[in-house]
């Protein structure tokens, strides 16, 4: 198992081989276009053809990356802002018990894990530019509606809705960026998107305790408004996004017609085809689900995300309960998830170059494991919150290499799609177990 996952980016293992060949059998029309365009840098020298490569994928990296990377960041602060509000006085407000409050952390995962697994299948047949504005525009009422709850009941069925329109946007970007980039490119561009959930702890923090201080606004408390404020802003953020989302490659109206030609044959060269047209069939969903790599790469993730969610929905209690105040708490969970996104795009980078991002996962999970034990083993609140930066950067890049080790070891047009959905809803179901693993005493 170690030599077929371990170099995904070289496709070596005899059966992947196998299954890579009857999944290309199955898609046909992708090698047939890619042959009919013309090749527009025929004639130029090895040397220019390079320089072509080069402008070619920043520009993809400028009409890519920053945007959906901008929604992630929304996204995950959407999901995990209840931890800000935690402290600001939710639950004492809503007379919610640990138990109850746990309940609502849990039921955001269990939604958000059900409907993950098909949502590429909606995002390749509705086309990106339409899919995620409409789940972001239905998130951020979810969110808005978040605010203006009274008890226990009217949080549950907003954290409930809120999963199900999230679930789209994470699985659904890391389809389509793998769509756009060679195998060995697209690491570093996950985990830069991915960088966007340390930053928005980071960012969350700052916003948290500059909108608590509007609590007796409207009659409203502070955490009412980091609801409110953030949910409106979605909502506007996703109208925009439907002219800032781009499709895929062979649809995508940023492209000049040379370098639609020079997208697809630059992803039929690294043996791609998941950006290509096809209908889709159940047998494609099926050899997913009977493909062994797709449950162990969820076993993976499902590690990685327990560990994830625990630390981002507590931190800010974490941190309270060290003796900070909480404006100082939400302030001081900043610089973990700082260095968080340094690591994310560093490990990224070198799984890349290194094709090894298994070893990349087990060398920065140590880190994970030294912050956990500092924050358990010492009493010392300067100790347990250094322990917090080592619990960040052990953590947020196993993620994202995780995501871009699996999409790298799959093929097909709705296959990738289907697995990663998979991969992705399977380990969010550890969200549930992370919702109560921690507990004031």
């Amino acid at each position: 198992m170690a030599t077929a996952l371990e170099h995904g980016d070289r496709s070596i293992d005899k059966n992947s081989l196998d299954e890579k060949i009857s999944d290309t059998a199955q898609i046909p029309n992708f090698y047939a276009v890619a042959d009919d365009v013309a090749n527009p840098d025929a004639g130029l020298s090895d040397e220019e053809c390079a320089e072509h490569d080069r402008k070619l994928v920043r520009k993809l990296d400028i009409n890519l990356i920053p945007w959906l990377s901008f929604l992630y960041l929304i996204s995950f602060l959407d999901r995990t802002n209840i931890g800000n509000a935690k402290i600001d006085g939710l639950q004492e407000d809503l007379r919610m018990t640990d138990g109850q409050y746990n309940a609502t952390l849990s039921i955001f995962f269990v939604s958000y894990a059900l409907f993950e697994p098909l949502t590429n299948v909606l995002l390749k047949k509705m086309r990106p530019s339409v899919f995620l504005p409409i789940i972001m525009i239905l998130w951020g009422i979810c969110m808005t509606c978040m605010g203006l709850v009274h008890n226990f009941s009217g949080l549950m069925a907003a954290r409930w809705w809120l999963g199900v329109a999230e679930a789209g946007l994470f699985p659904g970007v890391n389809y389509l960026l793998s769509c756009w980039y060679k195998r060995s490119e697209f690491g570093i561009r996950a985990a830069v998107f991915f960088s966007a959930a340390a930053l928005a702890g980071s960012f969350g923090g700052l916003l948290a305790a500059a909108i608590a201080k509007m609590g007796g606004v409207g009659g409203k408390p502070g955490w009412a408004w980091i609801f409110i404020l953030e949910g409106l802003a979605t909502l506007l953020v996703g109208v925009a996004s439907y002219w800032m989302v781009h499709d895929f490659p062979d649809e995508a109206k940023f492209l000049t017609p040379d370098d639609r030609a020079r997208v697809i044959r630059r992803l039929m060269a690294d043996q791609q085809s998941s950006a290509s047209h096809e209908d889709f069939k159940m047998s494609y969903f099926w050899s997913s689900v009977k493909d062994w790599k797709t449950w162990c790469f969820a076993v993976i993730y499902m590690g990685a995300d327990g560990a994830l969610y625990a630390f981002s929905l507590f931190l800010p209690s974490i941190i309270a309960q060290l003796g900070y105040k909480s404006t100082t708490a939400n302030l001081l969970s900043v610089p973990p998830y700082a260095a968080a996104a340094i690591a994310t795009v560093s490990i990224g980078w070198i799984a890349d170059r290194t094709h090894q991002r298994g070893l990349c996962n087990i060398f920065i999970s140590l880190f994970g494991i030294m912050g956990f034990s500092m924050l358990l083993g010492s009493s010392n609140p300067h100790v347990q919150y250094a322990g917090t930066f080592f619990g960040a950067v052990g953590i947020y890049p196993t993620i994202s290499n995780t995501i871009s080790w699996a999409a790298n070891n799959v093929e097909g047009v709705y296959k990738r799609g289907v697995t990663l959905g998979f991969v992705i809803g399977w380990g969010n179901l550890n969200g549930v177990v992370s919702s109560n693993i921690y507990r004031d005493r």
